[in-house]
């Protein structure tokens, strides 16, 4: 799949481009010919991840503690 930064396009460009609504269509047209055609579409709602089970969580907290206090001394 091809990318294109924003970042590198002029600001009017990237606005257009980041404006478009679910749906709706943006002609590129070149010399007054139709040289492509693109659909917007919403980026897919990321999933959250889950909670880590608590004693998961604690044995993480003793660890980030202990490289702490080993880091110190």
């Amino acid at each position: 799949m091809a990318r294109l930064d924003l970042d590198d396009l002029p600001p009017k460009i990237a606005a257009l481009l980041t404006g478009l609504a679910d749906g709706e269509e943006l002609l590129l047209v070149q010399h007054g010919a139709v040289a492509g055609r693109l659909v917007a579409s919403a980026p897919p709602a990321a999933e959250p991840e889950p909670e880590p089970e608590p004693e998961q969580r604690m044995a993480e907290v003793f660890e980030n503690f202990r490289a702490a206090i080993e880091d110190e001394f």
